[in-house]
């Protein structure tokens, strides 16, 4: 069989799903003459590597969620519910959110247009991308994080062309295709932290990204193509604001995650981190008893932490050693009390 009769076969198929898809017009009309000229250069020395490059482009324009989007859940009660049960305290942070409810519920079409985004600010650890996790599980809608610090490349938000030897789109369109969806929550973590070198053209890609005006036209130089980022609803978090633009902070709405108190900590390790520390280690409740009296002991093993990562880590050792006890017979429950705290506290 030549290299001509194997290629045939490969562009039925792109012409197939691209008859069977759903596209913008001036789109598909695009994809449609370039096949037309792939099918005209079968006999050319480099056919294969533009059959190579055209197929893994259709397969990523293809998989788009050009229409598709997920339906949003705004029922007040049940987002207060989930918010209380993730979240202990942040009261203010709370009521702020199902404000922002609200206003979508009224506003549905115009709110993306017409709010500013909300960038949650604060130490590490105050549960800054939890929070806009929240907010997404609330709505009924998919979640993506997309981190910024470190971030050196434009090319990792706006992709590269496909003419390139190493190209392939952005975050962006790489996890609008992951979740399917046109209109998810996508968090645009710690946009404080981006590089130096490139700070100027990150903030300028964020800019289209947050401003109404811009993302309903926004262009990932892989598609090459204007994608409507105007559904998705856009959370940001940030240490600080120092390394914020000003024209990106002018989109912002700052929320501000305060610190948690020693007794706040001890709550939230109580009722919120040890459950989940216990269910991850594959324990049960009954398992692990701890004495109200060492939990500051527990919340405290290296001083002062503004955040809750490091009671988390906590808590996580002492049921992982709690686990190995139990895996090697050497109790089925365990009380932990001022006499055997030191066995079981992690040592870093």
């Amino acid at each position: 069989m030549t290299s001509e009769q194997k290629s045939l076969p490969e562009l039925k198929k792109l012409e197939q799903a691209l008859e069977n898809s759903v596209l913008p017009p001036e789109l598909k009309e695009r994809i449609q003459t370039m096949l037309e000229s792939l099918s005209r250069g079968i006999s050319l020395p480099n056919y294969s590597q533009e059959l190579e490059t055209t197929e893994r482009y259709v397969d990523w324009v293809l998989n788009l969620p050009w229409a598709a989007e997920s339906r949003d859940n705004l029922d007040l009660a049940r987002a207060k519910k989930i918010l209380e049960t993730n979240h202990y305290a942040l009261t203010k942070i709370k009521e702020r959110i199902l404000e922002y409810m609200a206003v979508l519920n009224l506003t549905a079409e115009k709110v993306n247009r017409e709010s500013a985004v909300l960038c949650f600010t604060g130490l590490p650890g105050l549960g800054k991308t939890s929070a806009a996790a929240s907010i997404a599980q609330a709505l009924g809608r998919n979640f993506v994080r997309i981190p910024f610090g470190g971030l050196g490349e434009v090319s990792q938000i706006r992709g590269l062309p496909r003419y390139l030897p190493s190209s392939e789109p952005g975050q962006v369109i790489k996890n609008l295709r992951r979740v399917k969806s046109r209109n998810p929550v996508i968090l645009l973590d710690e946009i404080d932290r981006v590089a130096d070198s490139s700070r100027g053209v990150i903030m300028g890609a964020l800019l289209e990204l947050l401003d109404p005006e811009q993302n309903g036209e926004f262009t990932d130089y892989f598609i090459d193509y204007p994608f409507d980022l105007s559904k998705v609803l856009f959370i940001c978090t940030a240490n600080n604001t120092r390394g914020i633009a000003n024209a990106v902070l002018d989109r912002l709405e700052i929320i501000e995650m305060p610190s948690y108190t020693d007794e706040e900590k001890i709550i939230i390790g109580r009722d919120y981190l040890l459950p989940k520390a216990l269910s991850s280690s594959g324990l049960r409740k009954e398992q692990v008893k701890i004495e109200e009296s060492l939990w500051p002991k527990i919340v405290r093993p290296l001083g002062f932490d503004a955040g809750i990562r490091t009671l988390e880590r906590t808590l996580l050792g002492i049921c992982r050693k709690i686990a190995r006890m139990v895996v090697e017979g050497k109790g089925r429950e365990f009380s932990l009390n001022e006499g055997n705290i030191k066995e079981f506290l992690p040592t870093w």
